[in-house]
């Protein structure tokens, strides 16, 4: 929001300079972002009348022209601009002055004749960007001879207001005005606004089909206008100052409105209109050309506003072009309304638009000022292009306008947050400069909100207003008090900070990724994965929520590789979305991803790729800090996106708890990924719970090992083999460790050999061999049964 530091001051002018202003402007919450001059830094200049008029006598394009600046002596200037006349109030720049950019003047000969100062443009004196084609040309009754900075008010600045979604009251002169007063106490003089006496009885028909999206509506037919005429040039310099650019009349007046009472506002060609207007959703294939020149496809999600022969307007977002006002138009239907703005919400963005009524209806119009708003619109068009206005013509929905209720405040609770009791008269003269009616019951203060007041609705809302109208900084520093107590400790569980702090014990970097992405990466990721598509996403490739971190990792992965990063860690918590939105499963999850080198380059390490199992023992050692190792399993199974012999599913105690493998190759040539990415993903669930420790006291009898080679098909796998081993090998067995995978020369084709050794020990005593043998005898026995293995000689 940007406005005219002196068009504020016609509201409400505290005995502040400009900084302080902007000062208590951020102290009450909206953040000034910028204060700056009107226009460019120059002095000389006057308003001055040309009084004669001759062609260069060596020059065509050159005009020889008197002026008078009211020093009481003509002045001779040269001047080149095609649009300089007799009779025209101009800025003249007398000799010595100095314009924008130390640009000074003095006289000159131009083509042998003296000029004596310069007739300026709006763009010389930087009132304009670009290069002005003409002088600027100013109102007739401009006085001859006064100061130009000083007649147009140039002395001026500019203040930029940062506003948060809730704040949609302060779009506005006049909001910002309320807040001005409120925090500095001076007086708040609202725009006098006089009620239009209709002339004649036009009106042009309305109905309202969706009473919810507009609950308001009102038009008034004004005739016989003259379009051509002029904005003056005051209402076009607060225009400008705001950031707006003056069009013609029916559109200033509509812009000015808006930005001193924030009602948006819209002016129709009568004569374009058919039938009667009809705020309506549109039909899906409906198309509209809107006034940027752009053409949209609507669906029937968008509110419009129609007539009998189709859309003219998206409301609360942009006019059509073909009823838009031009030169033409004689008689206008202007429009103000109140939309909702959950159904306005997201509309300007779906057609790549924002526009200042979307940005003001998706944060809430007061919908009281609705009728102050036409009534202002049209005695600013007629004092501007004339005509006869007829009667108001309003359909209103009183069911679906919002209503500001009463919200209750605890004493107690207001000294308990602020930490100090104010005043009851300055909790009053807060309310009250606010627009906010307040009683006191008991304890309790009982406020109705007003209107504009659409982010107060409980009693928190009220302690924060109060709080910043105070002045935080005037709020005392207190030390909290709170009953402190040790917090119970669940030995049981893993903090989910700890598994990070492993995770990058062991080179990994975290990352942070949005929690929506690309519908297309994520079908191509999980293709049967239903997660929730958002309404109104911040672009087209995050639109769906994501149904697993693969996704997300893959991203951030592809952003280093293409900055050259060829050695990725990446591991990643947070939730995953999964189902529809009525049936909606969020499920906390732990992943990370590897590519590139095994180590860090350097003279003494390989540059030999990581493989499936450098991710394996990362995940196994995040495991092993549960204490139940022994729980979990990794299964031979197939993911859509990772490669089918080399993936496996996760299970704890049977259960299904997270996936392991190396991407899909077909997966990463979509992608246009080279090199193999491995990454796994697992319910923080099961990686967090664990078991509470307990201490064991350690044998002081010797251990004992064997190493078995046990010959098997190659198709038999160890996990199976060793659940096998370890159910037979006795509850003596400490530890076994797989030490050798073996095929080829000596080995029978088909078959592969896995050697193991078993590691037993007694708590209170030496095992003898018998033992022993026998444990080794029912270990080789249950594998042979189970999976034909034997022993290699």
């Amino acid at each position: 929001m940007k406005f005219s530091e002196a068009w504020l001051r016609e509201g409400v002018s505290p005995a502040l300079e400009t900084q302080a202003l902007a000062d208590a402007i951020t102290m009450a919450g909206l953040e000034v972002d910028a204060v700056e001059p009107v226009a460019a830094a120059f002095h000389g200049v006057v308003v001055a009348t040309v009084t004669a008029k001759s062609p260069h006598p060596d020059a065509d394009k050159l005009n020889v022209c008197q002026v008078d600046d009211g020093s009481g002596e003509p002045v001779q200037v040269v001047c080149g601009a095609p649009n300089v006349d007799v009779g025209q109030r101009v800025p003249f720049a007398r000799v010595g002055a100095v314009l924008p950019d130390d640009f000074k003047i003095r006289r000159a000969k131009l083509r042998g004749v003296e000029s004596c100062g310069m007739i300026c443009s709006a763009s010389e004196l930087g009132l304009e960007e670009g290069r002005s084609e003409g002088i600027y040309v100013l109102p007739s009754d401009a006085p001859t001879g006064q100061d130009f900075r000083a007649w147009l008010g140039l002395d001026d600045h500019t203040i930029e207001v940062d506003l948060t979604p809730n704040r949609g009251d302060c779009l506005s002169l006049r909001g910002i005005a309320r807040e001005v007063g409120s925090v500095t106490g001076a007086k708040v003089s609202e725009p006098t606004v006089s009620t239009v006496v209709a002339r004649n009885n036009a009106q042009f028909p309305v109905s309202v089909r969706d009473g919810e999206g507009c609950p308001r509506y009102l038009g008034r037919v004004i005739r016989d206008v003259d379009v051509t005429a002029k904005t003056p040039l005051w209402m076009r310099e607060r225009l400008r100052r705001s950031g707006i650019r003056s069009i013609d009349p029916a559109v200033d007046v509509t812009n000015y409105v808006m930005l001193e009472l924030g009602q948006p506002m819209h002016a129709f060609d009568l004569d374009s209109l058919e039938g009667g207007i009809e705020v309506r959703r549109a039909v899906a294939g409906e198309r509209l050309t809107l006034l940027d020149g752009q053409e949209v496809a609507l669906d029937d999600a968008t509110l419009v506003i129609a007539d009998r022969n189709g859309p003219l307007a998206i409301a609360g977002v942009m006019g059509g072009e073909t009823t838009g006002v031009s030169p033409r138009t004689r008689h206008l239907f202007l429009e103000a309304a109140f939309f909702s703005p959950l159904v306005v919400a997201g509309k300007a963005r779906d057609f790549g638009l924002h526009t200042d009524a979307s940005h003001r209806f998706e944060r809430g119009v007061d919908p009281d000022i609705t009728r102050t708003a036409m009534e202002r619109a049209t005695e600013l068009l007629l004092s501007i292009v004339g005509g006869a206005p007829g009667p108001i013509t309003e359909v209103r929905n009183p069911a679906t306008l919002p209503h500001r209720g009463s919200v209750e405040l605890r004493r107690d609770r207001l000294a308990s947050c602020l930490g100090v009791r104010l005043a009851d008269e300055e909790i009053q003269r807060i309310f009250r400069s606010l627009g906010m009616t307040s009683s006191v019951s008991g304890q309790t203060w009982h406020v109705q909100v007003p209107s504009w007041r659409f982010d107060v609705s409980i009693e928190e809302d009220l302690i924060e207003e109060l709080a910043r109208i105070h002045g935080y900084n005037r709020l005392p520093a207190t030390r909290p008090e709170a009953r402190l107590k040790l917090a119970a400790d669940d030995e049981a569980t893993q903090p989910l900070r700890r598994l990070r702090r492993h995770m990058v014990s062991r080179g990994y970097q975290e990352a942070v990724t949005y929690s929506f992405v690309s519908p297309e990466l994520q079908s191509l990721i999980v293709p049967d994965g239903v997660s929730p598509v958002l309404a109104n996403p911040i672009s087209s490739d995050m639109s769906v929520m994501r149904h697993s971190l693969f996704p997300g990792l893959i991203k951030a992965l592809t952003h280093n590789l293409n900055r050259q990063q060829q050695r990725v860690r990446l591991f990643e918590a947070g939730l995953v979305f999964q189902g529809p939105l009525d049936d909606l499963t969020q499920t906390p999850m732990f992943g990370g991803l590897i590519c590139g080198p095994r180590s860090a380059e350097g003279w003494s390490v390989s540059r030999e790729g990581v493989d499936f199992f450098d991710l394996k023992g990362d995940l196994e050692s995040l495991i092993a800090m549960s204490g139940c190792a022994e729980e979990w399993t990794f299964v031979s199974a197939s993911h859509p996106a990772l490669h089918p012999g080399r993936s496996a599913r996760l299970e704890r105690n049977g259960k299904p708890v997270g996936w392991l493998g190396a991407l899909h190759p077909q997966v990463r040539s979509q992608l246009d990924i080279k090199p193999d990415i491995y990454l796994f993903e697992v319910e923080q669930e099961a990686l967090t719970r664990g078991v509470i420790p307990k201490f064991k006291p350690l044998s002081r009898y010797p251990e004992v090992r064997r190493d078995l080679a046990f010959l098997v098909e190659e198709s038999v796998g160890v996990a199976p083999l060793v659940e096998t081993i370890r159910a037979q090998a006795g509850e003596w067995l400490t530890r076994w460790q797989l030490f050798d995978v073996y095929q080829g020369a000596g080995v029978e084709e088909g078959t592969k050999s896995i050697a193991l050794g078993l590691t037993w020990q007694h708590p209170s005593r030496t095992l003898n061999d018998e033992e022993i043998n026998q444990l080794i005898a029912d270990v080789v026995q249950a594998a042979q049964a189970r999976f034909g293995a034997r022993l290699r000689s």
